[in-house]
């Protein structure tokens, strides 16, 4: 009998992810829960939940964030097909840029491609601008390169004022 193995190629990716309305952490867990139940998607690290004002529109609730680190053989744009298809599955509706959000899941880096085209664009805008996503970003991804920097030199940069851990990366696990 001979062993298979698995030689489709994988490229590590971080998407982020946060919630404003309803139950926003039972929203977080349904998402990696579809992520993890989603064919040519492995979970690999999730990192802590945070809770961060709004940023853009804050005029709102606070939002708790998270980034997990996957494995895809998916290429950027099905990528992006699935977590678009994950957050219509969880109810997300799209009013208004920045707006208040069940669900939003980005991607924040693919491996290291950047690219700028109509409706992607990776690594994703303002990000370097954004605690709520590098933090999480370089809790499961700490060596992350972003505009030929190190994601902890923008991380640096930013400081962490406004931002609050509110569980550990165990929020992740299906078993917690």
């Amino acid at each position: 009998m001979t062993a298979t193995t698995d030689t489709t190629a994988k490229t590590d990716a971080v998407l982020g992810l946060g919630s404003n309305v309803g139950e926003r952490r039972a929203a977080l867990a349904a998402a990696v829960g579809a992520l993890r139940a989603y064919p040519d998607i492995e979970i690999i690290a999730a990192s802590p939940l945070y809770e961060t004002a709004p940023w853009g529109l804050t005029s709102q609730q606070d939002f708790l964030n998270a980034a997990v680190r996957v494995g895809t053989s998916l290429a950027p744009a099905d990528l992006l097909a699935a977590i678009l298809a994950i957050e219509i599955s969880l109810g997300r509706v799209r009013r208004e840029k920045w707006g208040p959000r069940s669900i939003d899941i980005d991607i924040l880096v693919f491996g290291d491609e950047v690219i700028d085209g109509p409706g992607l664009t990776i690594p994703h805008p303002h990000l370097t601008e954004r605690i709520f996503a590098l933090a999480p970003l370089v809790d499961v991804m700490p060596d992350a390169i972003i505009k030929d920097r190190p994601a902890r030199q923008w991380l640096t940069q930013l400081g962490c004022k406004g931002l609050k851990e509110v569980s550990g990366p165990g929020w992740a696990d299906p078993a917690g």
